[in-house]
């Protein structure tokens, strides 16, 4: 029989799905186990018949299933301002071009970033963090890149410190000031490279304002040469890189994260053998976006046949945005992974549990219900984990777990 202290917590009587490749099940199932919880971390996971018939911190969960808290790899929280009618004016036959020339695009929300308040930008960012915790998200990544200068992308960072202090979810806040060239460089895209190198990145990273440094490798964005001398930037720091790459063309963008050992590759619609053949060589994560894919009526689809074969991660995440993803549900994410790109739920859910923690470089202490993992997770009134996304629209969360406490 167990033996528990006084601070041990227990839920029984449920259905876990792990998400642990070694349980050998689906979804890691177990059944007839119960989860113990102590200091904030999962204890252990043991056969209900070895449990005491009391103790004095027991929930039952008649049944209920709990799978660990979901994970929202890739999210740009923070910005002010919406795009909602430039959104009406390309469906009404307007080009990104004349939009963009007209100081729409990204610039408008750098515009709307730059002169918005940190209390308003804090405001909007925790009303849209609400959303991803209602529906079990425990840990989620912010970047910052709408600010595209030293004083912004700090705010930004600090608005994402500001919503972490708040412990009610685990933050992992990104550097992605190579998001865009912003206007005042739009002449000298070399010459803001440079800014972000000396100046943007070293300062903030001394500060301590985030843990990965993002860009976005892309025709519309910067080319293999100027991504690398980010990447260099941040490989003499010791900092861990990812990159927006082969979202609109293939440039090799995947490749270049590979070679330096990066934690996610992100969008990859374009990415082609050779891509997945190098990620999976280094371990780099596939982040998909299917977002973006639906609301820019892509046709390009990530070559999830190729990353199987090549055993590459999946992850996938809302990449929340103003621009090209206004959606906060990584339910509905799930759910279009499948529809659009064919993963199957079990692969929906490991790409936001273990692989989503992987590509946050935390897959030794998040992601699944494990002994010796933080111990977030989510209580369903649900039996099997298909049933979340199969129907985005309905939230079935009973009971949400953070570091241990009932959230």
């Amino acid at each position: 029989m167990q033996k528990f202290f006084p601070d041990d917590v227990i839920w029984r009587n449920v259905r876990l799905a792990t998400m642990d490749p070694e349980r050998g099940t689906p979804y890691g199932l177990v059944d007839g186990h119960a989860l113990i919880v102590r200091q904030g971390k999962i204890r252990d996971i043991v056969p209900e018949s070895s449990l005491y018939l009391t103790h004095d911190n027991t929930f039952d969960m008649q049944g209920r299933l709990i799978t660990p808290g979901l994970i929202d790899c890739h999210t740009h929280l923070v910005f002010g301002g919406n795009r909602a009618g430039e959104w009406e004016q390309r469906l009404n036959g307007v080009s990104y071009q004349q939009i963009n020339a007209e100081g729409g695009g990204i610039n408008a929300t750098v515009s709307a970033t730059r002169s918005a308040t940190d209390e308003q930008l804090l405001h909007l960012a925790r009303q849209r963090m609400e959303q991803l915790i209602k529906e079990g998200v425990t840990l989620l990544e912010i970047k910052s890149g709408y600010g595209l200068d030293l004083q912004t992308e700090e705010k930004i960072l600090r608005v994402a410190a500001a919503l972490a202090a708040e412990n009610i979810v685990e933050i992992s806040p990104t550097l992605l000031a190579a998001h865009a060239t912003p206007a005042e460089y739009r002449d000298d895209p070399d010459g803001y490279i440079t800014l972000v190198c000396e100046t943007i990145l070293p300062q903030l990273w001394e500060q301590g304002l985030f843990e990965t440094v993002d860009l976005f490798c892309e025709s519309v964005g910067f080319s293999l040469a100027q991504s690398e001398r980010v990447f260099q930037a941040a490989q003499a720091l010791g900092i861990p890189i990812k990159g927006h790459v082969e979202q609109l063309s293939l440039l090799g963008g995947a490749q270049l994260v590979s070679r330096y050992h990066g934690l996610s590759a992100d969008h990859i619609e374009y990415l082609d053998e050779a891509g997945v053949a190098a990620m999976s060589q280094s371990g780099t994560v596939g982040v998909l976006l299917p977002g973006a894919f639906y609301f820019l009526k892509e046709q390009q689809r990530p070559p999830v046949a190729l990353l199987r074969q090549y055993q590459v991660p999946m992850a996938v995440a809302t990449d929340f945005n103003p621009g090209t993803s206004p959606f906060i549900s990584l339910h509905w994410a799930m759910n279009m992974a499948c529809v659009q790109f064919g993963l199957t739920p079990e692969e929906a859910w490991a790409g936001v549990t273990r692989h989503a923690a992987r590509a946050l470089g935390r897959h030794a202490t998040h992601g699944q219900l494990k002994a010796g993992f933080v111990a977030d997770f989510v209580v369903w009134d649900a039996t099997l984990p298909v049933e979340i996304l199969y129907e985005p629209g309905r939230n079935p969360l009973y009971q949400r777990v953070f570091k241990g406490q009932i959230a």
